[in-house]
């Protein structure tokens, strides 16, 4: 009977180790197939994008958001149905939130606005309802204002200029165990102050944009490839200023070595909700010595 028994516990030994293999190989072919779907959802945006990138016609380009990114969208919902993916999009939120409890990241909180900040992007795209205030395209890559609502940050009113750029160039790149996606933008802003009558008011500079997120599939796996997210904040402005011209570099390196400056000018008329009350002087303001004529095109004129 004791040999029997130990037939038993051989044969029952066998079929579960069976089992677990058949069940790891199901799970690796499993996780090969969600891998080759999520390849292919980036390989067609990407055949596609090219065309939303250098689209010289804003008015098309921006006709054209809404059924490309519901085309990119309708893709990635089928692939999270098929593979019983996270419809929420919150699983970078998720493992945040579990490392706070677990006092585990004292940086939680600005992960997490990373995330949110995202997100906001995300759900417009998602939902059709991206369509930028500006928008234009050089060397390749698209810049778009999203927004330049006055909003209040740290009890001061200011203006906010949200941008998203499509096209820089990136390179994933392995980190010993990590793979880390190494995006290149750098950014050199101006922007020039003047009156109704051309004169120089006022200039201000800027690096890079604040919150800049280089790689925004971090925060959400799903989003759309080959995006730079990231806003200017700026001061409200004399109310003598009439127009704003905003000049904007960006500087993208191949992996080839090769670079490319792209420069985008946006120029408009200064809304009044940008500018300071009667009496309110412009604060963080220094004098500069320029030459006359820089200052008062009109003097340049007269010296001709």
């Amino acid at each position: 009977m004791k040999r029997y028994f130990g037939v038993i516990v051989l044969v029952a030994g066998v079929l579960l180790g069976a089992i677990m293999s058949y069940r790891t190989a199901t799970a690796r072919t499993k996780e090969a197939q969600r891998e080759a779907d999520v390849q292919r959802i980036h390989a067609d945006y990407l055949e596609r994008v090219s065309w939303m990138r250098v689209n010289p016609d804003d008015n098309a380009y921006r006709e054209e958001l809404k059924p490309f990114f519901k085309n990119y969208f309708e893709q990635v919902d089928d692939h999270l149905k098929a593979f019983n993916g996270n419809k929420n999009f919150d699983n970078y939120l998720q493992e945040v939130e579990k490392r706070a409890e677990a006092g585990k990241d004292e940086r939680a909180g600005d992960r997490k606005a990373f995330y949110d900040y995202t997100r906001k992007v995300f759900d417009s795209l998602r939902e059709g309802r991206y369509r930028p205030v500006w928008t234009a395209t050089d060397k390749g890559m698209r810049l778009d204002v999203v927004s330049s609502d006055v909003i209040m940050v740290m009890g001061k009113p200011q203006v906010r200029l949200q941008l998203a750029l499509w096209g820089a160039q990136r390179s994933l790149k392995d980190e010993g165990k990590v793979r880390k996606m190494i995006t290149s933008a750098t950014f050199d802003t101006v922007w020039k102050l003047t009156d109704a009558k051309g004169k120089l008011l006022g200039e201000m500079r800027g690096a890079d944009p604040s919150m800049k997120i280089d790689h925004p599939e971090r925060f959400i796996a799903e989003f759309p490839p080959q995006m730079v997210l990231g806003h200017y904040d700026l001061d409200l402005m004399p109310l003598e200023v009439a127009k704003l011209d905003m000049t904007i570099n960006i500087t993208s390196r191949a992996a080839s070595g090769g670079d490319a400056t792209a420069t985008y000018v946006w120029k408009l008329d200064v809304p009044s909700e940008w500018k300071l009350g009667a009496g309110e002087t412009w604060e963080g303001a220094t004098q500069e010595e320029r030459p006359e004529d820089e200052i008062d095109p009109s003097k340049k004129a007269a010296a001709n």
